[in-house]
Parts: structure tokens; sequence; C-alpha cells
């Protein structure tokens, strides 16, 4: 009798059980193919925040170049992510001119520069 009323329980928290290490077993394979999907000239992100070019791969290693000329050698296991530009090609005969209606390159108004004086009196009213 006592089984009958836990067994909803045990269903529940076994389902729970279940997603959550499938969910980390697609975490886990996603990182797996990152780092043997990884090239020479790739640009990544390491799990501390640092960002460079991939300039060597080993077996469990990589040499990343975070400066010119500075090259580190990382484990494998940093690696975070691989950094993908993602800017679009515009295309060059388009025929969208960059100078906007109010004569301002990027049609944008001018930045304010804090000395503007005005004459208007404080019209916010409660209510």
């Amino acid at each position: 009798m006592d089984l009958v009323v836990f067994l909803p329980l045990l269903i529940i928290m076994g389902a729970f059980m279940y997603f959550a290490s499938r969910r980390q077993k697609k975490a886990m394979q996603a990182t797996i193919d990152l780092h043997n999907s990884l090239e020479v000239g790739d640009r990544i992100h390491t799990t501390s925040g640092l960002q460079g070019t991939i300039t060597g791969i080993g077996d469990d290693y990589v040499d990343v170049e975070i400066a010119p000329g500075v090259v580190t050698t990382w484990m494998k296991l940093a690696v975070r992510d691989r950094i993908v530009d993602d800017v679009d090609d515009i295309d060059e005969d388009s025929d969208i001119d960059d100078t906007a209606l109010d004569g301002t390159a990027d049609g944008l108004e001018p930045r304010s520069t804090g000395t503007e004086i005005t004459d208007r009196p404080n019209t916010k009213t409660d209510g």
C-alpha cells in the first residue's frame, strides 16, 4: 500500500533524471565534436575567456596565438567555443546611398555636448 503512494513520485523523479542525463550527454557530445573539428586558423574562446587563433593542434593540446608572436599551449578541454564572424557581406553594387537626407553620414543626430541651454520651463505635471 505504501509503494502505491510513492509510485507517482518515483516515476516523476525517474523521468527528471532521465531527461537531465540525456541533456548532459548531448552537451558533452557537442563539446567532443567541437574539439575534433578544430583546425589551424580557427579563432576560439577558452573557458577562462581568452580569445586567440589556433596555430597548432596535437592530440590533447592546442597552440593558441593570443597576440602577434605570442603563442601559448592549452589543453583541448579548455577550448569553450569557436568564434564565428557574423558579418554579412554587403553588396557593393547596391543603389543605397550612404548619405542620409539631412546630410549626416549615418543619419543620426549629432551628439549632445551637454552644454546646450534651453529656455523651456519644466512642463511635467503630476497626474
